[in-house]
C-alpha cells in the first residue's frame, strides 16, 4: 500500500507531505508516515530543518474518528506530536485549510507556524463530547494564554490565521499562493536557531479572573454538557502543574469522555447528519435542476424566514402576498431582520442593500412563471393549498420544482391538484425557517427522482440538515411529537402539573422545552377553532379566558414582562374543574410515570416509521429531532437515547400503560439488538 506520505528537498530543508484526502485526517498511515519523514530528516545531516504541509484543499483537519473504540495504531497521534516537538532540529507547520482538533495539536508541536491567510485552527473536539487529546489543553494556554485556550477548547470554535497570529500561535502570516515557498524560507532562517521554542518547556499563567468570566457568560450554552467542563478543567491543570502531570490529567479526562454515553451520543449525530444526505435508491450521479430562481409565496413569518435563507446564498427570490399591506409587511420585517445583522457586525450595509436587491415583491402569482422552484409557504388547509398547486401548475414553466411547507398535511393530494405531480415535492422548514437548521423533505409516491436530489442539494447550499421523509400525517418530527399530546393531557387530569410534566421533558431528558411551556411561547390558541362557546378541552379553556401563552402574559404558565413564568392558580382551577367534571381523583404522578406515558410513546412511534419505511434509517429520526425539535445533541436523538435507556425497559413501561407495542421496537428488544 502506497504511504500517504512523502517528503520532498528543497535544499537543506526536508519538506514532509501528506495527501490524505479529502481533509488530511490523521489516521495510522498518516502518522506512520509523519514518523517516516522524522527519520529520514533525523537520518541525514545535510537536512537543518524540516516543513510539514499537506496537499489538497487543507492541512490536517483532525483525527480519524472511525478509528476511536478500535485497536490502537502505533504510533499514536500523542507519539507523533511530542517526537516533532523533541526533534532536534526546527519543524515548521505550512498551515492552509483548517487546522483543526488533531492537525491544530500536530502545528502547536511544530516548533514554529507559519499560515496562509485564509487558513482557520481550532480544536472542535467539544463538539464531538470530547477534549483534545494530543496535549491541545495543555499547549494552547502556554502559547496563547488561558482566555483564548478556553475559547478554542470549551467552545471549538475555529479562529482566523490573524488572530491566531496576534496570540502568538502562529509565527507568520502569507498570502496561500507562497505558503510553501514562504515556509520553506522560514524554516532555512531559523535552521541555527537554539534553544528551540518547544511549548511544552513554557508556563501557563494562572488567570481565574478570566476563567470564571468564561464560565459565566457560557452557562447557559454548557448545561447539560459535559465535555466543555472536562475541556475547561484541563486549561485550568494547565495553570498549576508540570506540562506532563497535566499531559496526564489530559489524557484520563480524554479516556473518561471517550467511553461515556454522551461523546459517543455526539459522534452518533456527526455520522447521522451526514448519512441523512444519502438516500438508498438514488444514485449519487442524479442530475440536478438548475435553481436560479425561487418563488415563495406568503410573506408571514415562515415565508419570510425562508426567502431569507435563499437571499443570503445569492439566490434571487420573487414574493407572493395577497394584499400589498402584507406584502409590506413581510418585505419589512426581512428588512429588519438584515438590519440587525448589520448591527451585531455580520454584514454591512451595503451587503444588506445588495442581498435587499435581489428580492422581488408581487400580488401576482404569474410573476412566478420565471423561477426554478417556488415554495408555497401558506397557512394549513388543504383546499386552499390545492387550488395553489392547481395554479402553479398552469403558471410555472416546464421543468419547474412545486414545493409545499406543510407540516402534516398529505404531500401526495397536493401533488395530484397540480397536474404534474413529478415536480412536487414537500419542504417543510422549521420556524424561524431562516435560524433553524432542520429541513424535513417530504418525498410523494410520484416525485421525480431528479427533483428529489435538487432539493436535497439545494438544502446543504442553503445550509440546512435535509432529511427524507415519505408521506403520511405529521411525517417524521410532527408525527412523533403528536405522541405526547394526548398522554400528557391525561396525566394533567391524573393530578401532574404542567410543570412536573415539563420538569421531565427538560431535566431528565434534556430537551429545551417541555410541551406545556413549547405551546406557551409558539402560542397556545395556534390551531384553536375560535369559539369561545365550545369548551372541550382544557386548551378551549386557556383561550376563551384570552390565555394564549407568553404574548399574553398568560398561558399554561403566568409571565412577568421579562417572560419569566410561575406556574399558576387560574390553570390550576381550570385542569381541577375539567378532572371533577370527567368524576376522576386527583392521585400523585411521579416522574418516572411521565416518562413512561409521555417519551416511552415517542420511541414507540419512531419504531412505527421506520417498519412503514417513513424514515430510511433511525439515525434519520435522531436527525429531525435535534436538528428541529430541541432534542439535545448529547443524548443522540430519541432512538439513540433509547439504546442507552433500554429497549426493553421501554417495551416493558408501554404495556404497563396499556399501549400497544410496535412490532419492531418489541423485536429489537427480545433480540437485546438496538436501533442502528
Amino acid at each position: 500500500m502506497t504511504s500517504p506520505v512523502r517528503t520532498e528537498r528543497k535544499g537543506e530543508v526536508l519538506v514532509i507531505i501528506s495527501d490524505n484526502p479529502p481533509v488530511n485526517a490523521l489516521g495510522a498511515a498518516v502518522r506512520q508516515g509523519l514518523d517516516a519523514g522524522l527519520d529520514e530528516a533525523q537520518g541525514d545531516d545535510a537536512i537543518k530543518a524540516v516543513v510539514i504541509r499537506c496537499d489538497g484543499r487543507t492541512f490536517f483537519a483532525g483525527a480519524d474518528i472511525t478509528e476511536f473504540g478500535k485497536a490502537p495504531q502505533k504510533p499514536n497521534l500523542l507519539d507523533v506530536i511530542e517526537r516533532i516537538e523533541a526533534f532536534d532540529k526546527p519543524v515548521v507547520a505550512a498551515i492552509h485549510g483548517t487546522a483543526l482538533g488533531g492537525g491544530c495539536e500536530i502545528a502547536l508541536g511544530c516548533h514554529y507556524r507559519v499560515a496562509a491567510r485564509s487558513a482557520k485552527i481550532g480544536t472542535p473536539e467539544v463538539k464531538l463530547g470530547l477534549l483534545p487529546g494530543g496535549g491541545g489543553t495543555q499547549r494552547l494556554p502556554r502559547i496563547a494564554g488561558v482566555a483564548l485556550a478556553l475559547e478554542m477548547t470549551a467552545k471549538g470554535d475555529p479562529i482566523s490565521a490573524s488572530r491566531a497570529q496576534d496570540a502568538g500561535l502562529v509565527d507568520k502570516v502569507v498570502d496561500d499562493a507562497s505558503l510553501e515557498a514562504e515556509a520553506v524560507a522560514f524554516a532555512a532562517a531559523v535552521a541555527d536557531v537554539r534553544p528551540l521554542p518547544r511549548a511544552s518547556e513554557r508556563s501557563a499563567a494562572p488567570d481565574p479572573e478570566a476563567v470564571a468570566a468564561f464560565v459565566r457568560a457560557n452557562g447557559r450554552r454548557f448545561k447539560g454538557f459535559e465535555a466543555p467542563a472536562a475541556n475547561i478543567a484541563c486549561v485550568v491543570k494547565a495553570t498549576e502543574t508540570s506540562f506532563d502531570e497535566g499531559i496526564a490529567f489530559e489524557r484520563a479526562e480524554f479516556m473518561k469522555l471517550l467511553n461515556g454515553t454522551q461523546s459517543a451520543a455526539q459522534r452518533h449525530m456527526f455520522f447521522a447528519e451526514r448519512q441523512a444526505a444519502k438516500i438508498d435508491d438514488l444514485p449519487a450521479d442524479t442530475p440536478l435542476r438548475k435553481v436560479e430562481r425561487v418563488g415563495i409565496l406568503g410573506a408571514g413569518t415562515m415565508g419570510g424566514g425562508i426567502a431569507m435563507n435563499f437571499l443570503t446564498r445569492g439566490i434571487p427570490v420573487t414574493i407572493v402576498d395577497t394584499t400589498q399591506e402584507a406584502l409590506d409587511r413581510g418585505i419589512s420585517v426581512i428588512r429588519s431582520n438584515y438590519d440587525r445583522s448589520v448591527k451585531s457586525g455580520r454584514y454591512t450595509a451595503e451587503q444588506v442593500d445588495g442581498i435587499m436587491a435581489r428580492l422581488t415583491g408581487s400580488l401576482a402569482m404569474e410573476d412566478f412563471a420565471d423561477s426554478d422552484l417556488v415554495i408555497e409557504a401558506v397557512y394549513e388547509n388543504m383546499d386552499l393549498k390545492k387550488q395553489i398547486f392547481a395554479d402553479l401548475g398552469r403558471i410555472c414553466k416546464q421543468g419547474a420544482i412545486l414545493a409545499t411547507n406543510t407540516s402534516f398535511l398529505n404531500v401526495d393530494e397536493i401533488a395530484e391538484a397540480s397536474g404534474r405531480a413529478a415536480d412536487v415535492v414537500g419542504m417543510h422548514f422549521f420556524s424561524p425557517a431562516n435560524v433553524m437548521r432542520l429541513l424535513e423533505v417530504v418525498r410523494g409516491d410520484k416525485t421525480a427522482p431528479d427533483v428529489l436530489a435538487t432539493v436535497m442539494a439545494l438544502g446543504k447550499t442553503i445550509g440546512k440538515v435535509a432529511v427524507v421523509s415519505r408521506v403520511c400525517f405529521g411525517f417524521i418530527g410532527n408525527r412523533i411529537m403528536a405522541q405526547r399530546g394526548a398522554p400528557c393531557t391525561e396525566m394533567l387530569l391524573d393530578g401532574a402539573t404542567p410543570a412536573q410534566i415539563d420538569k421531565v421533558f427538560t431535566d431528565d431528558v434534556g430537551l429545551a422545552m417541555g410541551p406545556y411551556q413549547m405551546s406557551d411561547m409558539a402560542g397556545v390558541d395556534v390551531g384553536w377553532h375560535r369559539d369561545t362557546s365550545r369548551i372541550e378541552t382544557i386548551r378551549d379553556a386557556l383561550c376563551a379566558e384570552g390565555r394564549l401563552g407568553q404574548k399574553a402574559k398568560a398561558g399554561f404558565y403566568d409571565y412577568d414582562d421579562q417572560r419569566n413564568r410561575t406556574p399558576s392558580d387560574k390553570v390550576t382551577a381550570i385542569i381541577d374543574a375539567f378532572r371533577e367534571k370527567a368524576g376522576r381523583s386527583k392521585r400523585e404522578v411521579g416522574d418516572t410515570e411521565i416518562l413512561e406515558r409521555a417519551i416511552y410513546p415517542m420511541i414507540n412511534e419512531g419504531a412505527k416509521i421506520l417498519s412503514e419505511g417513513v424514515a430510511q434509517r433511525s439515525s434519520d429520526i435522531d436527525v429531525v429531532w435535534v436538528t428541529g425539535y430541541g432534542w439535545p445533541v448529547y443524548t443522540g436523538g430519541p432512538m439513540f437515547w433509547a439504546n442507552t435507556h433500554g429497549l426493553d425497559r421501554i417495551v416493558d413501561g408501554l404495556e404497563r400503560h396499556g399501549v400497544e407495542v410496535a412490532p419492531l421496537l418489541r423485536e429489537k428488544a427480545r433480540a437485546g439488538e438496538s436501533f442502528a
